[in-house]
């Protein structure tokens, strides 16, 4: 990604992340078993960003979680790149603060420690299992404090098994069931191996990609082109991104992926980019399963916080991830050493036809006229284990803003136990897939025409018949205001097609009204772990599919800013239980959605792309239509259709 170096959010260069770890090393916080299992940006305060102009002096500062393989704590640190200077330096308490992200090496670690571990090889041997054959995943621990007081404080990893038949065999279709092991990571020990007896490996294939599963290709599609002869219609300056009436600027986080920052809109009857959110992004996604098995009821995985979603950003194809004129943005991170490493076409940027934008007929005049709508596409595609994931950010010519992750690859298999199992789908014979949920965080700090906002609950209401409605046909709106933090703990409501209103108070539309945008939620489930499980305590954002916060620069994450075995209570529970006021303040939204995955059969063995998201809509933030300048096709040399 190029980066306009006179701007305070511009992604960090090679050049800044080799400055950081020269910083951290005169500091004296660096020893050769050192580990960066964090390395970002530390972006200035709302403030300061809503007032930067050009030329503005810039403080450059970079935030780093430091892990050591030899035992040494944790550590907690902001530098300044700019002053050569360490800002603070947090020394992390494993037991109360949790682990620091998983880290790529510990990956093969899990595998490694457990091929010479005589516990776990003698239960391969009771199934007939050559360890050579056999990968081992390597996954998120948990906290599990009643059942495995000593796992506190020590960096814990969970190992399922797979057979894998030759080099190229993806072994998901084959799982070792009944059997787990618990890996301490830092001393390179077992700590257990769970066996409640050998279960038959189902005999299932999961190479999607092999002719002998797949058949042969079909040739019945022709081909689909998508061109624009003269070019997109977005110019990027730096990371400053802008397209029809939309401006922002784009950022990408090791641990977050893609953020997008400053997203305003272009005004034209007022002459002005008017500021709607200051800066969005996914800050957490949990994925916890349904099956109660002894060998797997502690799976839930936080792929944000304990895995970085960023850092396994896929290096995008042309005609495969993404299909037209496309600009393609590499992104820069640090790798566990802490040099830069370039994840290349990590952000894929393209707009596309979106059908109707608006269209009408008219009955009087004989007139008739049709819009296309279009949108701008920011996205990209990472990849944790056996899942795939595509965040997507679009922008839309009426204002609209909408974001959608679509999940692929391979759900994660189980052998199926026969009888019913209430817990998992028997996808392919003998295989199971349990049930799970795959639940997402959007953290969006609003600045809806401004950093003073409101937030209303909006529900339809049936108005019973009565002297004011004597046919019984009225219905209205109910407006809830959210004014604390505790009152902003909202579950969505689609009998009442509840929505959330997010308006400036201090500024006013045409008709007198706050202008406003609404957040339109789907509705899906959210946790449905039981209250007191460990997962809801350590996920708790996901109890409900609002919550609203007072700004603070310092709550950054919904489940706390150290995810990895922390015991839960970090996040929202903790930012929401100071109870501040909300109505004119500065104000972030926090948005939980997401599916529960009941896998089919047609899931196997790659899953087709399954949907969830959620829209932000303008609600008397504009005084009119704001498309009306979008011109007719009907010129082109295509002419116009209307699908």
């Amino acid at each position: 990604m190029t980066s306009d170096a006179q701007h305070p959010l511009a992604p960090l260069t090679p050049s800044e992340i080799t400055a950081a770890r020269t910083v951290l090393a005169e500091a004296g916080l660096l020893a050769d078993t050192s580990r960066f299992a964090y390395l970002g940006l530390e972006e200035p305060e709302k403030d300061l960003l809503m007032t930067h102009a050009r030329g503005d002096a810039i403080d450059r500062r970079v935030r780093v979680m430091l892990h050591d393989t030899a035992g040494a704590p944790a550590h907690d640190v902001v530098l300044s790149l700019t002053r050569g200077t360490i800002d603070s330096d947090r020394t992390l308490d494993a037991a109360k603060d949790g682990q620091l992200p998983v880290l790529e090496e510990e990956f093969d670690l899990v595998e490694e420690i457990l091929a010479t571990d005589e516990e776990w090889v003698a239960a391969l041997r009771r199934r007939g299992l050559d360890g050579a054959r056999v990968r081992v995943a390597p996954l998120s621990a948990g906290v599990y404090a009643d059942e495995y007081p000593d796992e506190s404080g020590r960096r814990v990893l969970r190992g399922l098994a797979f057979v894998q038949e030759h080099a190229k065999d993806h072994a998901w279709g084959r799982p070792v069931d009944g059997l787990v092991a618990y890996v301490d990571v830092l001393n390179k020990t077992v700590d257990r191996v769970i066996d409640i007896g050998p279960v038959p490996v189902p005999d299932v294939s999961a190479n999607f990609d092999d002719p002998a599963v797949t058949g042969p290709p079909r040739t019945s599609q022709k081909p689909l082109e998508i061109t624009q002869p003269e070019g997109p219609s977005f110019t990027l300056d730096g990371n400053l991104l802008q397209w029809e009436n939309w401006s922002l600027r784009i950022g990408f986080d090791a641990r977050e992926g893609l953020t997008l920052h400053q997203i305003a809109f272009h005004d034209r009857d007022q002459g002005r980019d008017r500021p709607i959110i200051h800066r969005a992004s996914i800050a957490e996604m949990v994925v916890p399963y349904a099956d109660p098995s002894p060998v797997r009821s502690w799976q839930n995985y936080f792929d944000t916080g304990e895995f970085l979603i960023g850092r396994m950003a896929n290096a995008l194809e042309l005609g495969c991830d993404c299909l037209g004129e496309i600009t393609y943005l590499d992104a820069v991170i640090a790798d566990e050493s802490g040099a830069p490493r370039t994840l290349t076409n990590a952000i894929c940027l393209h707009e596309e036809d979106y059908g109707i934008l608006w269209k009408h007929t008219d009955l009087w005049t004989g007139s008739a006229e049709t819009r296309r709508q279009r949108r701008m596409v920011l996205s990209f595609f990472t990849t944790i284990g056996n899942y795939d994931y595509g965040f997507y950010w679009y922008l839309y010519l009426d204002g609209t803003i909408e974001f959608e992750a679509k999940a692929t690859g391979i759900v994660f298999p189980s052998a199926y136990p026969g009888g019913g199992y209430p817990y998992a789908t028997e996808v392919a014979p003998g295989l199971g897939a349990p049930y799970h949920q795959h639940l997402f965080c959007a953290r969006l700090d609003m600045a809806v025409d401004g950093a003073q906002n409101r937030v209303e609950e909006v529900d339809v209401v049936r108005v019973p018949i009565g002297p004011d409605n004597p046919r019984g046909n009225a219905f209205t709106l109910r407006r809830t205001p959210l004014r604390t933090e505790s009152e902003a703990q909202r579950t969505a409501d689609m009998s009442v097609d509840r929505v959330w209103h997010i308006s400036n108070p201090g500024s006013l539309n045409s008709v007198g009204s706050p202008v406003s945008y609404t957040l339109h939620p789907e509705g899906r489930p959210t946790l449905l772990a039981d209250p007191g499980s460990s997962i809801a305590a350590r996920a708790a954002f996901a109890t409900h599919h609002l919550w609203v916060t007072a700004y603070d620069p310092a709550e950054r994450y919904p489940a706390g800013d150290f995810v990895n075995q922390h015991p839960g209570g970090a996040g929202l529970p903790a930012y929401a239980g100071a109870n501040r006021a909300l109505d004119g303040h500065s104000l972030v939204i926090w948005h939980t959605f997401g599916l529960t995955h009941a896998p089919r059969p047609e899931d196997w063995p790659i899953m087709p792309v399954d949907y969830t998201g959620f829209k932000l809509k303008p609600t008397g933030f504009f005084d009119r239509n704001p498309t009306l300048d979008v011109p007719s096709n009907a010129a082109s040399s295509h002419g116009c259709c209307d699908v």
